[in-house]
């Protein structure tokens, strides 16, 4: 074993107790690492610069020796990692972390490299061959690519602390959001399904084609699920007008359509003269009833009452970094902020603001709001895509 050396705890102004080392390098907490990652995450999305987060885990031993272990190994990384880099416990006692920051994005693969030899190098010199096999070393690097939709990093959401779903009042606000989802779509399934009847005979005899749309979609933690509509369009379509014009919206270059071309009296951000969609389509996506189905997903728990809406996966392909909280914290919902907020009257990076302002604000009071502020926003055709 290493042996440990000197070191010293301070109090500071906030009263959080801190080890500090020789050369006044601090070991944060688990607390303050998690902050640390978040705001690290955050100056990457503005900055591009990617940064690396490097665990040490003792995995393979009890809690007690890992513990142990990586506390002696503590000083050893303080000793080879920069002054600008952050060192704390990811999991106390049993993980610690490294954030290695500003880093140049040039070669992504020659950089977790670099760090992976010398690190390895580094613990193959001051443990012994046993403990060495003991720790167990994994890198993770923001921004991950999400270039191709069919292999994402969806578990992946150790970048997003500040969203976490720890905590008993939180598990508990989940329960109850369950709970309403459950109760709520099981109710206006039931109340509403003359509507729906209706609805799928007006679909099945204006055109060719299954009553019901199913759509890959992404849901929370970036998992896919089957996302049910009524049809609205003609069927064999080619979806590649949408995915241009998605992409266009994500990155800015969406222009602005007057109210005149899309006959809902204010101007839009939207697909205008789409020809695909079918006359008895155009009047459910007006009155949003062709989206009644997702009521199904979310009794299946894919979906909630309330919350950011699903996004197709080429959609999610083109999301800056920023973007992606929406489809890796929470639900999926019918409706939510960006809904009674004025929908396509509203650029995509301000729909997305919204969604993360739910996240960060959620509680059972606001979805009954949202709720409540539905069927007005619905009945006066607010900004219907």
């Amino acid at each position: 074993m290493i042996e440990q050396p000197q070191s010293s705890r301070r109090t500071d102004l906030a009263g959080a107790d801190q080890r500090w080392y020789p050369g006044e390098r601090q070991v944060l907490s688990e607390a303050e690492f998690q902050r640390a990652i978040a705001l690290e995450r955050k100056r990457t999305e503005r900055s591009q610069k990617p940064f690396v987060l490097m665990l040490l885990r003792g995995d393979e031993l009890a809690n007690g020796r890992a513990g142990q272990l990586l506390g002696n190994l503590l000083p050893l990384v303080l000793e080879h990692t920069r002054e600008t880099d952050a060192v704390g416990w990811y999991t106390q006692d049993q993980a610690i972390g490294v954030l290695f920051t500003e880093l140049v994005a040039s070669d992504k693969a020659s950089i977790l490299s670099t760090i992976l030899n010398r690190d390895s190098n580094m613990l193959q010199g001051h443990v012994t061959f046993e403990q060495f096999n003991q720790i167990t070393i994994s890198f993770h690097l923001f921004p991950d690519s999400w270039d191709d939709d069919s292999n994402w990093p969806s578990a992946n959401t150790m970048f997003y602390p500040d969203f976490s779903s720890n905590g008993k009042g939180i598990r508990l606000s989940s329960l109850l959001k369950r709970t309403m989802d459950i109760a709520g779509s099981g109710f206006l399934l039931m109340m509403g399904s003359p509507l729906l009847l209706a609805i799928a005979l007006a679909v099945k005899l204006s055109s060719k084609g299954p009553v019901l749309f199913r759509q890959q979609r992404v849901g929370r933690y970036g998992k896919k699920f089957t996302f049910l509509k009524f049809r609205s369009m003609y069927v064999n379509n080619d979806q590649g007008v949408h995915k241009q014009y998605v992409e266009q919206l994500i990155s800015g270059g969406a222009q602005l359509q007057p109210a005149k071309s899309n006959g809902n009296g204010a101007a839009m951000y939207k697909l205008t003269g789409d020809k695909r969609i079918t006359r008895i389509g155009g009047f459910l996506r007006r009155t949003s009833l062709d989206e009644l189905p997702q009521l199904l997903n979310v009794l299946l728990g894919d979906m909630s009452l309330v919350g950011p809406r699903p996004a197709i996966p080429y959609e999610v392909v083109a999301y800056k970094p920023w973007h992606r909280c929406r489809v890796l914290v929470v639900k999926p919902g019918i409706t939510g902020l960006w809904q009674v907020s004025g929908r396509c009257r509203l650029k995509f990076d301000e729909a997305v603001r919204l969604d993360l302002q739910y996240v960060k604000q959620y509680s059972v009071w606001l979805d009954l709001k949202i709720l409540l502020r539905t069927p007005r926003a619905v009945f006066l055709g607010e900004g219907a895509c």
